[in-house]
């Protein structure tokens, strides 16, 4: 299967087309291969360098780096995920790990904007869990009750609130967060790719069709040519299951997602000129909407089963009429065709939302799956993972290794029967706020 993902990303299309991209033409060698050139393999390359300056780093993707779930993703760099409340001490430490990742990844992120003076939008707004059905209101109680707990800064919104903050009158209630971060992920993905270390060699549009390690070696085959290397970390989020590694803790989902053109000054006058802002649904299957930098509306609504690389584009105009149709909900005074660009992506989930952080066998290393929330820990683990395989440790490795692990999930045909069905049940769930 060639890995050629559609082309109508709208962050990705902001970006000038870069001519230095190289493909494996040749056999080659080194003492690191690192699998997936996205934020995970694109921060594990630069951490490899800084730690083996004299050592031999390869990095491979099979599309060009930062192009797949890393520049395609809403932009939302979190400090906290939703939940219904906790019950028990046990539970709520398990969350508070949870959210000190996250605070550790807005760090590793900022620090490395800071140090190359990146310019990616970056934008402390904050975000809203937010919802149109009233009903909802116990979940976001419940939840501000766990923030309380943890003394995170936070407050519930009601509709005149909302209606000014966020321009539509579509939702009724909200619970808002100040630490989140909007960001441009195109911008800030491409900047890491530009930065790489001089010896750190980055292969694209190489896509890795089987491995395989004898005593001292690990020999990775891509087409008509192979990488024998030393020491192996994958980072391939959505596509770890696709090459054996932790198949049964982890499951990817397609996401697709929308933009429109920037809202005109008539049309933003009209929705009483908000300031940027980021809504996250308040039920799993909602949407995620956000307004951008330069006032453009993304959306994204529909999570399934499905290969995106087999994604025809009439199926992809089928979930954008979708989307469409969610924008006219909460914006019925915006054009109808003010949609100009739709894409899909993947994520990787694992049944507890914890994410993959280990040694799976000696110099073998895998980091990844991020249930949505990738930019920020993302970068952390590559980092990390960096460190743990160079047989080093850090406080935030302390961290890391200390939330939840992830849990098995059985075996297919069950695995997809029940996603799909849970997929339905939350979809219905959710039918309001789509």
């Amino acid at each position: 299967m060639n890995v050629v993902n559609d082309t109508g990303c709208s962050w990705i299309n902001d970006l000038d087309r870069r001519s230095n991209i190289k493909n494996l033409d040749k056999d080659k060698s080194c003492d690191w291969l690192i699998i997936g050139a996205g934020y995970t393999g694109l921060s594990a390359a630069r951490k490899l360098s800084e730690l083996h300056p004299n050592q031999k780093i390869i990095i491979v993707d099979a599309q060009l780096a930062g192009e797949g779930a890393s520049g395609r993703n809403s932009g939302y760099l979190v400090d906290t995920t939703l939940n219904d409340g906790f019950t028990s001490n046990k539970e709520l430490s398990n969350y508070k790990k949870k959210t000190d990742i996250y605070k550790l990844g807005i760090d590793v992120v900022k620090k490395f904007i800071k140090e190359h003076q990146v310019d990616c939008d970056w934008n402390e707004s904050g975000k809203y869990f937010a919802s149109s059905n009233e009903k909802d209101r116990k979940i976001l109680e419940n939840f501000s009750k766990t923030l309380l707990k943890l003394n995170f800064e936070h407050n519930i919104l009601d509709k005149d609130d909302l209606g000014k903050r966020l321009g539509t009158n579509f939702y009724n209630l909200a619970l808002y967060t100040k630490g989140g971060v909007l960001l441009h992920p195109g911008k800030l993905v491409r900047a890491m790719v530009d930065t790489l270390p001089d010896n750190v060699d980055l292969l694209e549009n190489t896509q890795i069709d089987e491995w395989s390690k004898n005593s001292d070696t690990i020999i990775c085959k891509f087409n008509n040519h192979k990488i024998i290397t030393k020491k192996i970390i994958f980072c391939t989020n959505g596509f770890l299951k696709s090459l054996g590694i932790k198949d049964n803790y982890n499951f990817p989902l397609t996401l697709t997602a929308s933009m429109t053109r920037p809202l005109t000054d008539m049309e933003y006058k009209f929705i009483g000129e908000p300031k940027e802002w980021g809504v996250l649904p308040v039920r799993p299957m909602g949407a995620t909407i956000r307004m951008t930098k330069d006032k453009r509306i993304l959306i994204r609504n529909t999570a399934e089963v499905h290969s995106p690389f087999k994604m025809s584009k009439s199926e992809l105009n089928k979930r954008s009429l979708n989307q469409k149709l969610g924008i006219k909900k909460r914006f019925p005074s915006l054009a109808d065709d003010i949609i100009v660009s739709s894409w899909s992506g993947v994520v990787s989930r694992t049944r507890n939302s914890s994410q993959i952080f280990e040694k799976i066998e000696d110099n073998v290393f895998v980091a990844g799956c991020y249930n949505g929330s990738g930019i920020g820990v993302g970068t952390l683990f590559g980092e990390q993972i960096a460190i743990k395989a160079s047989n080093e440790n850090s406080d935030e490795i302390n961290i890391i290794e200390s939330r939840t692990k992830p849990t098995w999930l059985p075996p297919q045909p069950f695995l997809n029967i029940g996603v799909k069905t849970r997929l339905m049940f939350e979809r219905f769930r959710s039918r309001s706020d789509v």
